[in-house]
């Protein structure tokens, strides 16, 4: 099964020097039997599509939590495919998170297929984002307006190989 995995690129250097995304449990997105049956109309390409934006979401949320926590990462989401066992993937059942996908192990370097990330030309509209989110979760139309304005922009993909130089960033900060 095809996984979508929220990161940063902060959480992608480690997962470089340990050889896996971990520890366990982790959260992702996927297509899920729910996801199918509320997308009824949609074919694989477009509920992956789904799942990749839910696990975008997901990952403006954390580096939400590490620039709080004084994190040097750059304001940029990130998710990872993965290739996973159908047996390690646990569906959600919330209704509200039918992409929702729980794995009970640690993701082995091997099994991430491709990286998808922002350009930095999105990073200012994703910091905007990021500091909507506070007024968007209590219901402000216009914050929510301000975070979903970071979806307009397109995820990057990246084979297996280019991961290394994603994380450069801070190299590249000297």
């Amino acid at each position: 099964m095809r996984v979508y995995l929220p990161s940063t690129l902060a959480a992608l250097g480690r997962v470089l020097a340990d050889g896996e995304l971990g520890p366990a449990p982790l959260a992702g997105h996927a297509v899920t039997p729910a996801l199918i049956e509320w997308y009824v109309s949609g074919d694989t390409e477009e509920l992956e599509y789904v799942a990749l934006t839910e696990a975008a979401r997901s990952s403006l949320r954390m580096l939400a939590a590490d620039l709080a926590d004084g994190v040097d990462v750059p304001p940029r989401r990130v998710v990872l495919a993965a290739e996973v066992p159908d047996a390690r993937v646990k569906a959600g059942v919330d209704l509200e998170e039918r992409s929702w996908v729980r794995l009970a192990e640690p993701v082995p370097l091997s099994k991430i297929v491709s990286a998808h990330v922002d350009d930095p030309a999105a990073e200012d509209d994703v910091m905007a984002a990021i500091d909507a989110l506070p007024a968007a979760d209590g219901g402000d139309d216009d914050a929510l307006f301000v975070v979903d304005g970071a979806e307009a922009h397109e995820l990057m993909w990246y084979a297996t190989q280019e991961l290394p130089d994603l994380v450069r960033w801070r190299e590249d900060k000297g």
